[in-house]
């Protein structure tokens, strides 16, 4: 039994134009599960380095209240 794995590219290494950026909510919050978790970098691909980058990003945009630190099913 043999598992193909294919080997996830980063999107920041492939794509330049991409800035990691607190303002910018779109993008953080493909990283951020239902329940406002951060998704790990082995799950999205994202290299080590640019997955530190994001972390700290979306911490700072949920201190500036852009992104919520926890989504609460309830309400919506």
């Amino acid at each position: 039994m043999a598992f193909i794995t294919s080997k996830k590219i980063c999107p920041f290494k492939e794509n330049k134009d991409l800035r990691i950026n607190y303002k910018e909510t779109k993008l953080l919050r493909k990283y951020i599960t239902e329940q406002g978790k951060i998704i790990p970098g082995f799950v999205t691909g994202v290299s080590s380095k640019y997955q530190r980058k994001l972390t700290q990003e979306i911490k700072r945009a949920r201190h500036m209240a852009l992104l919520p630190y926890v989504y609460d099913i309830r309400h919506q």
